[in-house]
């Protein structure tokens, strides 16, 4: 591919996780801006790009892929459209970085991973938790070997349900699957499988079980499994979203031979060693845009500068074993009109 030297974003898709998580880090990061928004309602692209300051908008997603001054487009949309319009931008010529998870399914994501490869056009994907000092942390204590030989992880989430969704007329599209691919399991359980992909590499086994216990939505509330690294650690976890309030839990323990990490996955709280001499915890302040770092390191390798440690072939990864945990639900208890997922056998 081509370098580009000055990086002019185009997003599509400018909702609540463009506000601050990432959208105003675009006109930080040296080298890059924004210079376009889309929004299917007009007049929210034409608030959006008002209060950010952006020069256009607007409301046909290809209009902005076709905008010769864009160069790069990142995706904002919910998952049932990121392979869509990934595709749509790769052909157009241009790069593309895209929320997580990377789509609805796996088999999606092979095919923006298969036009990636065919236009060479590079692909990022939004799993900035690989940039974040706290993660960042847990990753270099492992390498140094503090808790030697790392053994097991085990992931517990557990939240309660949101009052919007005890009601299917005010029900976010994180539990429709059509939209969603599944339900909050591949919304937050992306996140702690692709980090920790980035600390022990790629799962080779996958076993787990979901289910509906409350019978709010059609998603799945509730997720088991075990998983295997191909370096040997060992994975178990239990993800629950509708527990009552106050039973609420988000931890990751990963335990080695010489000590144990416990750290949060959306609390961002302090990450915590226990050693033989005892524990020691490290506090980490996060960045105002929590995509900050991430977005830098896809506009320096766009650049030439510096590879990015997060791409549509490692997020495709974590797809994979997001459909392998949920497939039990989805091939039981739904009508596969309403649901197709991609056949993750071979990850």
């Amino acid at each position: 591919m081509h370098r580009i030297q000055e990086i002019n974003w185009g997003i599509i898709g400018c909702g609540n996780v463009t506000e601050l998580k990432s959208g105003p880090a675009f006109n930080k990061v040296e080298h890059s801006r924004l210079v376009a928004v889309m929004r299917r309602d007009a007049a929210l692209a034409q608030d959006y790009a008002e209060r950010h300051g952006v020069a256009r908008w607007y409301s046909d997603a290809s209009e902005l892929i076709n905008d010769p001054e864009v160069n790069a487009v990142y995706i904002a949309t919910p998952p049932d459209t990121h392979a869509l319009y990934a595709i749509q931008a790769m052909k157009a010529g241009k790069p593309v970085y895209v929320e997580k998870p990377m789509a609805r399914n796996y088999q999606e994501c092979k095919e923006m991973l298969r036009v990636s490869a065919e236009t060479g056009m590079p692909l990022f994907v939004a799993y900035y938790r690989r940039t974040l000092l706290a993660f960042l942390k847990v990753k270099e204590i492992i390498e140094n070997g503090i808790i030697g030989n790392p053994l097991t992880v085990n992931v517990r989430l557990h939240k309660s349900v949101p009052d919007r969704d005890l009601k299917p007329e005010t029900q976010s599209w994180h539990v429709n699957p059509e939209i969603a691919g599944a339900g909050y399991f591949y919304d937050l359980a992306s996140h702690q499988f692709d980090f920790l992909d980035f600390l022990f590499g790629p799962i080779i086994q996958v076993h787990g079980i979901a289910a509906n216990q409350a019978g709010y939505y059609p998603a799945e509330d509730t997720v088991s499994g075990t998983f295997l690294f191909g370096n040997g650690v060992i994975g178990t976890g239990s993800w629950c979203f509708v527990v009552a309030k106050g039973s609420e839990e988000d931890i990751i323990e990963i335990s080695g031979t010489k000590g144990k990490l416990t750290f949060s996955s959306f609390q961002h709280g302090d990450v915590k060693l226990t050693t033989p001499e005892g524990t020691v915890s490290f506090s980490f302040q996060n960045t105002e845009n929590i995509q900050h770092y991430l977005i830098q390191q896809v506009v320096s390798e766009l650049r030439g500068v510096e590879d990015c440690v997060s791409t549509g072939k490692t997020a495709a990864r974590t797809s994979a074993v997001l459909d392998e945990m949920v497939k039990n639900y989805y091939t039981s208890k739904h009508d596969e009109n309403k649901r197709i997922k991609g056949s993750c056998r071979n990850i």
